[in-house]
């Protein structure tokens, strides 16, 4: 097996910075300690801005400058004195430093900028042997012909050969669409089972800039906007020196207007577009000339409802700025969790990654990242997708997550709302949203039928046809009659509503499986090593005996669901015998229920945190239990100490929390923290979406 691998552009513009992102994501998921390693990078003025992202984004323990191994002057200064010794030597011992710390290292090569093009890709090949790695190489493929294509290829083939390289493939990107099957075909005719060799269609989002890197290489100024702003994609700048009528007319969607800083009546005018439903939506403005809104206008513009509009300042006059624009290339950006998203959906869908890794030969390691288990997560939502129901599409977080989980191909979603404001606000917000599903509560061929089946349900509880009738209006009730009636699979809200509001309607008439008592909750808790599950963190506020027994085996069971062996450890101020008192008294008693009820599953109670979780605690206390110093299931006595400790170990270890899972009803209905991350709902989604395999 192989513990690294180098890519190397044989071109500039050849978008390996998408290639070493997608390898980074298939090594994630299965190697602990990755590194990420350059031999060579541009300055030392300014971060590299593919190490900040690989290492910003996969939390990589290293500090930046064990990540490169020289800088771009001072690798030119070693070549024309002749000392090409010091510089490989010089790359070749960081490398080493950081190979003493990981499992598995992968190279990016350099970035064919400067006065080093002519021999690069050469040197790239020379650093790979001298690395001990194997070489894939990358190819640009935009604007080629296939012919030219395979010309390229054999050029870099043969300078390998002629380098002794050990070459494992090549990536040959931004193909043109149509030439895929042809290209395609010439893998298949010249390439080996061995070989890693694949191509990507041209993408042309990734091409396009964005309003941060406009931002950050202009050195430019804030004056209105959030930092959600930043990430808006620019398709196109339009300087704006004409009448405003005229620069209204030539607007268009997701463009930089570039303007003079006293052009008051552009901005105003600018400003009011964005509010009127019949004009483009821009991505940002840039005022010239280092001249700011007067203090009234800034008013103004402070005072208007958020916009999603960045506008930004910036010294130079407007033909420097128009020029310097134009010049900046597109990049990948950690902060940029959308533009990310389409580029690993990009690469996942025209790269079949096990294939990768099985070429590769990487062992899946023991230990389990938080990045491993939400991997899995994702791969068994989308080995078998589910329908999920989002009730809450006013919210812009539930937008930008929805956009995520489509890109991503994980499940189907229905939102529920009015179509025209939902597509509006979308657009506003620059997502795209092709195939989501839109129902109208107050417009659609369900509501009778749904008013109907609900009036059946609770007519024994006094409800009246008229009452169930305006029920049906409230998008919880709406969205928990779709699972009920199997119109969809699960439902995940909460964001908006609280979390009597969004259960309610579950509680009314999805109901409990058949044995279970009490709908409760757990969370899952990924470590840096593991992932375990807390229960309950989130509804019931102080259970008995026989409740927390029924918690107990609904948190097992979630385990099993997600693949966690399932060690329950029932928690308790004391642990085993020695602590008297009513509240170990019900640890106690729940503790013996469980065990009759399932037999089957290892249970240890009452027991201490520490004595759970610890094995050296566990050795001293409770030397025979075999749930001691390794439980993965751990039963809070009350919602107090569950929910305090949850936030407590999120916090202090830098765990991360997903849940509250809902445990224990007949279909999946799961509640959002009103303080809920865009993350988070695309967590909570996707754990619906397993659950409703399950129920399946």
């Amino acid at each position: 097996m192989s513990n690294n691998l180098y890519i190397a552009a044989a071109e500039a513009r050849a978008g390996k910075s998408l290639i070493a992102l997608g390898f980074m994501e298939l090594l994630s998921r299965h190697v602990k300690k990755i590194g990420f390693f350059r031999p060579i990078i541009r300055s030392e003025k300014e971060k590299d801005s593919h190490i900040r992202l690989i290492s910003e984004r996969y939390n990589l323990p290293f500090a930046y400058e064990e990540m490169y191994g020289i800088t771009g002057n001072e690798a030119i200064e070693l070549v024309q004195s002749g000392d090409q010794g010091a510089l490989h030597s010089g790359i070749v011992d960081k490398y080493k430093n950081l190979e003493k710390k990981c499992d598995f290292i992968l190279c990016e090569g350099t970035d064919f900028r400067g006065t080093m093009v002519p021999f690069e890709f050469d040197m790239n090949a020379q650093l790979a042997n001298n690395l001990g790695a194997p070489v894939l190489s990358v190819i640009n493929g935009n604007g080629k012909t296939v012919h030219e294509i395979a010309e390229n290829l054999h050029i870099v083939k043969g300078t390998l050969l002629e380098e002794k390289c050990s070459w494992i493939g090549t990536c040959i990107n931004r193909v043109n669409e149509a030439d895929m099957p042809e290209v395609q075909e010439m893998f298949k005719k010249y390439g080996k089972p061995e070989e890693i060799n694949f191509a990507l269609p041209e993408k042309s989002i990734l091409q396009k800039i964005t309003m941060r890197q406009v931002v950050e290489a202009m050195n430019a100024s804030h004056i209105y906007g959030d930092d959600e702003s930043l990430n808006y994609d620019v398709m196109d700048f339009r300087v704006a020196a004409m009448s405003l009528e005229n620069v209204l007319s030539q607007s268009s969607d997701k463009i930089l207007v570039i303007t003079p800083g006293d052009r008051t009546e552009i901005l105003i005018g600018l400003f009011m577009s964005m509010l009127a439903d019949n004009f483009p939506k821009i991505s940002g403005i840039l005022l010239t000339g280092g001249i700011k809104p007067s203090e009234q206008l800034a008013r103004l513009m402070d005072g208007i409802n958020k916009i999603p509009l960045a506008v930004y300042g910036v010294k130079s006059d407007t033909y420097q700025t128009a020029m310097a624009v134009n010049k900046i290339h597109p990049i990948l950006t950690p902060e940029n969790d959308r533009r990310l998203s389409i580029a690993l959906s990009h690469f996942e869908a025209n790269v079949d990654i096990n294939i990768l890794g099985q070429i590769l030969r990487i062992t899946r390691s023991k230990v389990v990242t938080p990045v491993m288990f939400e991997y899995e997560l994702f791969e068994r939502a989308r080995a078998n997708r589910k329908h999920i129901v989002l009730p809450e599409a006013e919210d812009e977080r539930i937008l930008r997550a929805t956009e995520i989980l489509l890109k991503r191909n994980v499940v189907d979603i229905t939102l529920l709302g009015n179509e025209v404001e939902i597509f509006k606000k979308a657009k506003s917000l620059q997502l795209n949203l092709t195939g989501v599903n839109i129902i109208d509560p107050y417009d659609n061929d369900l509501v009778h039928e749904y008013t109907a089946e609900y009036f059946k349900l609770r007519k024994h509880k006094g409800i009246t046809k008229e009452q169930a009738y305006e029920l049906m209006f409230d998008v919880s009730y709406f969205g928990t009659m779709m699972v009920h009636k199997g119109h969809a699979d699960g439902m995940v809200s909460g964001a908006a509503h609280t979390t009597q509001h969004t259960i309610k309607p579950a509680f009314e008439f999805i109901k409990t499986k058949p044995g279970v008592s009490i709908v409760s909750s757990s969370f899952l808790m990924c470590f840096d090593d593991r992932v375990l599950v807390y229960g309950d963190c989130a509804v019931n506020p102080n259970p008995n005996s026989r409740d927390l027994a029924d918690i107990a085996i609904s948190s097992a069971e979630t385990a099993i669901n997600f693949g966690i062996e399932p060690r329950i450890a029932m928690l308790s101020y004391s642990t085993g015998e020695s602590g008297k008192g009513a509240d170990v008294e019900k640890v106690r008693v729940a503790t013996q229920i469980a065990r009759e009820r399932r037999p089957d599953f290892k249970i240890e109670g009452p027991i201490q945190y520490d004595a759970a979780i610890e094995p050296t605690v566990a050795k001293q206390k409770m030397p025979d239990s075999e749930v001691a110093g390794k439980a993965t299931v751990f039963i809070f006595p009350d919602l107090n100490t569950g929910n305090n400790t949850y936030k407590a170990v999120q916090r202090a270890a830098n765990a991360v929390a997903i849940g509250p899972v809902l445990q224990g009803l007949n279909k999946p209905v799961n509640d959002l923290s009103r303080g809920c991350l865009v993350k988070d709902i695309v967590n909570t989604v996707v754990i619906t979406a397993i659950q409703a395999q399950e129920e399946k």
